[in-house]
């Protein structure tokens, strides 16, 4: 109801901020991983529904009532007393919405205002229009349910636990009440408290060399950490008369400027022209220096921009102890399994100062990491690691094999 006041009643000014700047906010706060997904998910798709009413890009959306302060502080209840309930599934039945029109900052808008019918097109959001004046649903509540939305149907057989019931303030012909129900699915297949514990010993073949291990069954614990849901826009030019020092020297100027990543193809254009295709991605609020930074330092006189969809898992750089000193492991997790990946110069330096092969060290690290994320015992720990340095030396002055 903050969105679209017909006479304000609020006489403070409120502050307009655009999607970076919310985003900062969330990702200041002292709230759980979860909560702040959903938080950032809510703004992100206002923002798109926005963007597209106004026909510009994200960067220059600007929020305003839904901006202020305690509007962002309500979307973050919302989303923390979500995490804290820590329900598997939200089921959002169709959305009931009147006729008519708004007044808003905007002007006099029809109902459903544009960010409504934006949100309902894009989160295919079931909307049922009723017989009355005034509008039931605004952006904000739209995205909420957009965002919190896994089901659409109840499940067949279910055991009501709590009911929540709350009104609109303002006076309709028909009411304005928005009801929450917390379910028991009593179909749904029984799920474990608390995942085991189950310690996994470093492997080792005959001939003292680490065996294939599999990936750890359990999620990992990770800490509180930023969230970036901005959209990614991938940036492309095909180069056929550049050199590799300029291509190179943009290269570096790109990452620095803050790419997500930069990458060369080899291509052949017309004429059977050898050439290199140069490809950027990055944040939407970077386009227009990534632009620069190539127009500047190559010859290309045109650019290619997509925005591109991402699934990302959640991951987290973690420093473990090995027999030969520390070592960087990026660890992240899907479908219940924990995937550990040591990172390339840690390995390399251990290898070198040990006069060990690359492959060894990367994989008994790897064992160690796996070993780690599920043994909360110092001591199991250590005597992992003992028993690794056991199977491999500390160095060696020959190439024979162990």
């Amino acid at each position: 109801e903050h969105e679209h006041h017909h006479e304000h009643e609020h006489h403070h000014e409120h502050e307009h901020r655009n999607l970076e700047s919310v985003q900062a906010i969330i990702n200041s706060g002292s709230i759980s991983h979860r909560a702040k997904i959903t938080a950032l998910k809510i703004f992100q798709i206002i923002a798109e529904a926005e963007a597209k009413a106004h026909n510009k890009p994200l960067s220059e959306v600007h929020f305003h009532e839904v901006g202020a302060i305690d509007s962002i502080v309500d979307i973050v209840a919302l989303s923390v007393c979500l995490d804290a309930l820590d329900v598997d599934d939200v089921v959002i039945s169709e959305l009931y919405e009147g006729q008519g029109t708004v007044r808003c900052q905007h002007g006099i808008l029809p109902i459903p205002v544009p960010a409504v019918a934006n949100i309902a097109s894009a989160c295919q959001l079931p909307i049922h229009i009723m017989d009355c004046q005034g509008e039931f649903i605004t952006p904000t509540g739209a995205a909420i349910a957009a965002a919190l939305r896994t089901k659409d149907k109840l499940p067949e057989h279910f055991r009501l636990l709590k009911t929540g019931i709350g009104a609109g303030k303002r006076e309709y012909e028909k009411a304005s009440i928005l009801r929450a129900m917390l379910l028991e699915d009593l179909d749904a297949a029984p799920s474990e408290d608390t995942p085991k514990k189950v310690s996994q010993e470093i492997a080792l073949t005959k001939e003292k060399r680490p065996a294939t291990i599999k990936p750890v069954n359990r999620e990992l614990d990770f800490p509180k950490r930023e969230v970036d849901l901005e959209p990614i826009w991938k940036i492309e030019t095909n180069l056929d008369d550049c050199t590799g020092e300029a291509i190179a020297f943009a290269f570096d100027q790109l990452f620095e400027a803050g790419a997500q990543d930069v990458y060369t193809t080899p291509i052949y254009m017309k004429k059977n022209r050898p050439a290199t295709m140069l490809t950027v991605l990055c944040r939407e609020s970077l386009m227009p220096k990534m632009e620069n930074i190539i127009f500047t330092h190559t010859t290309t006189i045109g650019l290619r921009k997509y925005p591109v969809d991402r699934t990302m898992l959640p991951r987290e750089i973690r420093s473990i102890d090995t027999p030969w000193g520390k070592a960087r492991v990026k660890y992240t997790t899907w479908n219940g399994q924990i995937y550990a990946y040591p990172e390339n110069d840690d390995v390399a330096a251990i290898a070198l100062k040990n006069n060990l092969s690359f492959s060894e060290i990367y994989t008994m690290i790897k064992a160690i990491a796996y070993d780690q994320s599920i043994l909360d015992s110092e001591a199991m720990a250590t005597r992992k690691a003992i028993d690794c340095k056991k199977a491999l030396p500390e160095g060696r002055d020959d190439k024979k094999e162990i």
